[in-house]
């Protein structure tokens, strides 16, 4: 049983971790257009590893802000722009973002389907042993 423990645990783990990676993407959507956002990036981390050397899962690590050039607007017009009619736009690339939503969203779904297989095979098992 401790297989199936440490199995559901390292899915949580990663239903955890591409769930917060969807809210920082999320983010970085939605605050496309905001003038002077930079995009927030992630990285996962394993977690701390058992005596047998088996990872027992995965989770975010520090949220980090993209340095890349913010990009440059020319509106003559808004209270931002500088006396040549250029502002700082965000560094957000909706392109990317799609991707990496789709991407994170793939995993949550292969580490759900994951637990959900784990946690039938454990009752299975247990159904068997009561008999």
């Amino acid at each position: 049983m401790g297989d199936f423990t440490s199995t559901l645990s390292v899915s949580a783990s990663g239903l955890k971790a591409q769930s917060m990676r969807l809210r920082h993407v999320s983010e970085n959507i939605a605050n496309a257009d905001t003038p002077g956002y930079h995009r927030k990036v992630v990285q996962f981390e394993e977690v701390a590893a058992q005596d047998d050397g088996a990872a027992t899962g995965v989770q975010l690590g520090p949220v980090e802000l993209d340095q890349k050039d913010l990009s440059r607007i020319y509106d003559p017009g808004s209270p931002l722009a500088d006396k040549n009619g250029y502002y700082d736009g965000s560094n957000v690339d909706l392109v990317v973002e799609i991707a990496d939503a789709r991407e994170a969203q793939r995993s949550y779904e292969a580490n759900l389907r994951m637990f959900d297989q784990t946690r039938q095979m454990s009752a299975s098992l247990l159904d068997l042993l009561r008999r």
